[in-house]
């Protein structure tokens, strides 16, 4: 079997499988032992030609094999990626079912696009960090390509492409990769997966306050709560606000949310210093602080008053909180208003209310965005749900699942000779929508039942020669021990 193993290692299109396969311990040779030994190999080798009257230097290329490079291969994934080995899928599956489920709870439909866009997407605004995180590159014909960092701007692009032909509103959400070179921290990787749903066409703040019903509803399928989540929620136009209260120019606004963003990441006075040098006033900055300052409405409506949209959607969102029976899950925080330059409205960020996990989720009304493509604009909102993170407070909560490999039968022949007939047995049973781990080889007993505790086997089922004979096979059920003999015919 190793032989085997060893053989196919060597094929230079299974990389993937053979960076697996170096990691198991049925392989447990170190690749930068090997790398050593190769080397010290190849020096000995070196030193013995000096010896003979050869030159003495660098080691010679010609004594590094074919076979020298593969086992030199680093086996970990790229830093910031991950591998998923069967329990790791299980759990990744598990979890995008849950977020498949919340979204056909409510009759959102699935759409994806493809990972490779073009790089022209996502380059919107200066100043954007999203800009310097790109994994970008020029293809073969010469065009600038990106790995997506985001969905948002993949959605927007296909609404523009359908046109006319979409009948709103639109009901969209997405499970897709996404690829961001960032500094990595507890639940950031360099790539992940994301969660998105979006509502195209909705101008009122309903949608918003769907789309963190569909958020909460999310959490407490997974057995998470209000003590341990909240919603910081806000609104852009809060800034708008304050900023033509001192004739601060339009062009500007991007660039603001972008340095508010970092307010929990930077000293106040390198805030002050970033917006200085944009251009903005001082007296509207102590204004702006202020106003970020802010945790209630109230005291909101004390500064800006009751008549400005800011106010007036933010009111409305939380009154629809009551009715859809959240309001304990959500709380106003002025100083949120997410790093993306094109949000235009209400924005959003679910939190670890235990302060250990950066933001969980985030989104907010994106009603511009088309129009930076070349669109029309559409009312929008939307979020996105990284896995990363949930993961996480899921290990924190002590909330992870456990997801063992479970499999409805194992079905084995006890001669060599009936190794057909058990295959029969297999398709019988696969056909009636069951699922069954056929033991390929010839086997002891002993290890046909390790196997089957392996795999969390309901029942085993023996093919024997006497019971074949007579149409028959060995039914034990394995959780009691019963054991009976089936027709092949009853057999389901």
């Amino acid at each position: 079997m190793l032989s085997a193993i060893s053989s196919s290692l060597l094929i230079p299109n299974k990389p993937l499988l053979t960076r697996a396969l170096l990691r198991c311990p049925i392989l447990a040779t170190n690749p930068r032992a090997l790398s050593s030994l190769s080397t010290a190999s190849a020096l000995s080798n070196n030193a013995a030609a000096a010896a003979a009257g050869g030159r003495t230097g660098a080691v010679s290329p010609a004594s590094v094999t074919e076979e020298d490079l593969q086992q030199r291969i680093d086996v970990n994934p790229p830093k910031g990626t991950r591998d998923f080995p069967p329990e790791e899928m299980r759990l990744r599956s598990w979890l995008f079912s849950n977020f498949r489920e919340v979204s056909r709870l409510f009759s959102f439909e699935e759409v994806d696009f493809p990972v490779l866009e073009s790089e022209a997407l996502f380059i919107r605004k200066a100043g954007e960090e999203i800009r310097d995180q790109l994994y970008c590159f020029e293809d073969r014909g010469n065009r600038r390509v990106a790995l997506r960092p985001e969905l948002t701007p993949s959605l927007a692009r296909l609404v523009i492409q359908k046109g006319k032909s979409l009948s709103l509103p639109l009901k969209w959400f997405a499970v897709g990769q996404c690829w961001r070179y960032e500094r990595m921290t507890r639940g950031r990787r360099r790539e992940h997966y994301q969660w998105n749903m979006d509502i195209i066409g909705v101008p009122e703040v309903t949608a918003e306050a769907e789309l963190i019903s569909a958020i909460i509803t999310f959490f407490k399928r997974l057995g998470i709560t209000a003590s341990d989540v909240g919603f910081k929620v806000s609104s852009r136009k809060l800034l708008q606000a304050v900023l033509s209260r001192y004739s601060i120019p339009e062009a500007l606004f991007g660039k603001v949310c972008i340095i508010i963003d970092k307010i929990e990441k930077l000293p106040l006075a390198e805030i002050k210093k970033e917006l200085e040098s944009i251009g903005v006033l001082e007296e509207a900055i102590e204004q702006l602080l202020q106003v970020l300052s802010i945790k209630s409405l109230t005291e909101l409506e004390e500064i800006l008053g009751d008549s400005g949209e800011a106010v007036a959607d933010l009111k409305q969102l939380f009154s629809l909180a009551d009715k859809f029976g959240y309001s304990e899950w959500i709380q106003f925080d002025a100083s949120i208003v997410r790093g993306l330059a094109y949000y235009t409205g209400i924005v959003f960020e679910g939190f670890d209310r235990g302060g250990k996990l950066r933001a969980i989720c985030g989104g907010g009304r994106y009603d511009r965005l088309l129009s930076t493509f070349g669109g029309d604009d559409i009312p929008a909102c939307g979020f996105g749900f990284g896995d990363a993170v949930i993961i996480e407070l899921l290990k924190e909560k002590g909330l992870l699942p456990e997801l063992g490999l479970q499999i409805e039968n194992i079905v084995c022949a006890l001669d060599t000779g009936l190794q057909g007939a058990a295959a029969t047995v297999a398709t019988i049973l696969r056909e009636k929508g069951q699922s069954v781990d056929l033991v390929l080889e010839s086997k002891p007993l002993k290890w046909v039942f390790k196997r089957a505790s392996r795999v969390n086997a309901n029942r085993l089922i023996l093919v024997g020669v006497s019971e074949w004979q007579r149409g028959m096979v060995g039914v034990k059920i394995l959780s009691t021990g019963e054991q009976q003999e089936i027709k092949l015919d009853e057999l389901d």
